[in-house]
């Protein structure tokens, strides 16, 4: 019998869940909103701020994991939690939450991937700084191509270590999501 995700330890989940790049696959619009609408059935409107499409897969230009990362805002601490618990009744898993943040993935399976695969960033509505660096990257082609450069320098280096790969990317997503928020102003 094979061990349940739950009771994995990191390193075992990233050999089975390595980080990967491929080329823009223009599905990953059409998962995002097949997604959205199954996250809406799902969770009373009342509940919701916004959800949106963020990530490197909503970039066109650029090589990404072939992972759809959804961005959905809450009004409240108490809709954090409304929201997390409809979805662990749905086929998500809790990766990790504190009392302002919880991440859900579904696609994940003892064996690997699924064909579709999502993270969900739930958060309060305001806490949404991937806004603007998804728009930055969209209106500005050779700082999207200097990011997707990056992170094909880093994959293959941290293949197996997903935290190591986020971290190498954090300078580089501050400066710009900084940039823009200087040229949009609040706009999210």
């Amino acid at each position: 019998m094979s061990k349940k995700l739950y009771d994995m330890s990191l390193e075992e989940l990233w050999k089975i869940f390595p980080i990967f790049l491929v080329e823009h696959n223009d599905e990953w619009k059409t998962w995002y909103n097949d997604e959205k609408a199954n996250i809406l059935f799902l969770i009373p409107n009342e509940k919701i701020y916004r959800i949106s499409h963020i990530g490197s897969t909503y970039i066109p230009t650029i090589w990404a994991k072939n992972i759809v990362d959804i961005l959905l805002e809450v009004k409240n601490n108490e809709d954090l939690k409304f929201v997390k618990d409809i979805l662990l009744k749905n086929n998500w898993l809790c990766m990790s939450e504190d009392e302002k943040r919880i991440s859900m993935n579904k696609g994940y399976t003892e064996k690997g991937f699924a064909k579709r695969v999502f993270h969900l960033h739930i958060r309060l509505d305001g806490d949404n700084d991937e806004l603007y660096f998804r728009d930055y990257l969209l209106e500005n082609f050779e700082i999207a191509k200097e990011y997707e450069k990056l992170k094909l320098s880093l994959w293959k280096k941290f293949e197996h270590n997903r935290d190591a790969y986020t971290e190498s990317k954090e300078e580089f997503i501050k400066k710009y999501t900084e940039i823009a928020k200087k040229k949009y102003g609040i706009i999210y």
